[in-house]
């Protein structure tokens, strides 16, 4: 199957045989993640490592073992992943997909990135600390040590410009692929529970509408209060969220003989594409890490989540 992104893949190695950075915009489902880091690999400015940069541990090793089955091997060979929980990489590795934390601590440790040809930072639109910071340590290498290092920031929105001109880099864009999309805005009782509101629009979407169903919620405890309430449904029900055993996060984005659903936290909003999806049920909440000024420390809030995170 021909992915979007394989159309400006010549587009792309032009401009880094051209000069050293290059942004790729490139929307959900579009293939930057599994096809970009595989096909730099041949280039002549590549006798190195290329790092993958991914803003989470079950997006970094779903990412590795889709880009170890496109190149017809098991991951941890030419293809290999680390995170803070786990790690698969031999001294073959060529491309290796790693968290944002796990890139920030290798780079102040070896600020020269001594045998790395390319570092990719995958949706950098989401701007985490890590992010920023480990990219602010990239530019600082590539402008003192490793003028021969490449640089890419691949996004999936429009926002591709800022970063062109952080980087003093060109812009390569992909149209991507597009379906059409139905939205219904079901609402919701502002006095009833939110995990009762979700299980009745599933089950209202199960019995309406064909395919699998991804629903969102804030987190684990919206996640199991919702399982709970679904118990008995005519499809197999996964749960998805980071501290889950890595077999049942493999098993919830595999996709099955028998319709599924699949109880999600904000983990499969990017850096995943979840195959024999059709439905999408988003409680509109999610769970993010705010400073409290007068506590001095960061808490977890759960809040509305914003229009851009809902379109993604």
């Amino acid at each position: 199957m021909t992915l979007p992104v394989e159309a400006v893949l010549p587009e792309l190695k032009a401009s880094l045989t051209a000069g050293s950075n290059a942004v790729l915009v490139a929307p959900p489902g579009a293939g930057k993640t599994t096809m970009v880091a595989s096909a730099l690999l041949g280039e002549p400015w590549c006798a190195g490592q290329i790092l993958l940069l991914s803003p989470r541990r079950l997006a970094a090793r779903a990412a590795a073992e889709r880009i170890a089955e496109l190149a017809g091997e098991p991951v941890g060979q030419s293809i290999g992943y680390a995170t803070r929980m786990d790690s698969k990489q031999s001294a073959e590795t060529r491309v290796l997909v790693l968290t944002e934390g796990i890139f920030r601590n290798r780079i102040q440790d070896d600020p020269e990135l001594t045998g790395v040809s390319a570092v990719l930072f995958d949706e950098v639109h989401e701007r985490s600390l890590d992010s920023d910071f480990g990219l602010a340590l990239a530019l600082d290498a590539q402008g003192g040590l490793r003028p021969d290092l490449r640089l890419v920031a691949m996004s999936a929105t429009l926002d591709g410009s800022r970063f062109a001109a952080l980087m003093n880099a060109p812009v390569v864009e992909s149209e991507g692929r597009s379906w059409p999309l139905t939205l219904r805005h079901i609402g919701r009782k502002a006095e009833a529970r939110i995990e009762d509101e979700m299980a009745a629009a599933i089950r209202r979407a199960l019995a309406e509408e064909d395919g699998d169903v991804l629903a969102f919620l804030p987190g684990v405890g919206e996640i199991e209060r919702t399982a709970e309430r679904l118990e008995g449904i005519s499809a197999n029900l996964h749960r998805l969220h980071g501290s889950l055993d890595p077999a049942e996060q493999r098993a919830a984005i595999r996709k099955g003989e028998r319709r599924k659903v699949i109880l999600a936290t904000s983990i499969a909003e990017t850096s995943l594409t979840i195959d024999g999806v059709r439905i999408v049920v988003d409680s509109g909440l999610a769970r993010r890490a705010r400073y409290d000024r007068a506590a001095g420390s960061t808490r977890l809030v759960t809040e509305r989540a914003s229009q851009a995170a809902v379109t993604q």
